[in-house]
């Protein structure tokens, strides 16, 4: 018979030692996210992966908000995050501290996620963008290059959540990061 894991047998870190542990060297940055609840989503995937941070550009909402913490499930407590007015100065910040800056858009040049190969000494800034509207064009213009999640079916999008969860397991993957090396 199997049966779930308790929290005790879980063994997860509190916010204090999560802020103190090494991290996955990516940050997610968003661009002009309109759902909160969306937002409190990539907080608890940038926990799960013990990400370096989120930025929170635009229209994004900041903690704390009802709705982030909702889906966030205390996550804004500790993963680190930055608000920046406009996607532009993220970005910016982000090339002076070494990223490499990868789009997460459908566009002209992607390529698709299957054959992205993250560079695992290099820290990785991925921008995902508007629910409606994408990444802004000039950000795309900003990113090193364009990463696209294959799709078959009849829907031209994923959910910006749903999207990031994919994206950062494969870069986990494929930083060919082992699962003991991010255990506390």
């Amino acid at each position: 018979m199997t049966r779930k894991l308790t929290m005790a047998e879980l063994n997860r870190m509190s916010p204090g030692e999560f802020k103190n542990a090494e991290k996955l060297p990516v940050v997610v940055v968003l661009d002009n996210i309109r759902s909160q609840n969306n937002t409190g989503s990539v907080f608890r995937t940038a926990d799960a992966f013990r990400l370096r941070g989120i930025f929170l550009c635009g229209i994004t909402a900041t903690p704390p908000h009802r709705e982030i913490h909702k889906t966030a499930l205390g996550a804004t407590e500790s993963v680190d995050w930055q608000y920046f007015p406009t996607t532009a100065e993220a970005i910016g910040q982000l090339r002076n501290e070494g990223y490499t800056v990868m789009a997460v858009e459908q566009a002209e040049g992607s390529v698709s996620l299957q054959d992205f190969q993250a560079d695992e000494t290099m820290p990785l800034a991925l921008v995902f963008g508007n629910e409606v509207n994408g990444i802004e064009d000039e950000v795309l213009r900003m990113a090193d290059g364009i990463i696209e999640i294959p799709q078959f079916g009849t829907k031209h999008s994923i959910n910006v959540s749903v999207s990031v969860g994919i994206v950062i397991w494969e870069v986990f993957r494929g930083m060919k990061i082992s699962m003991a090396a991010v255990k506390p």
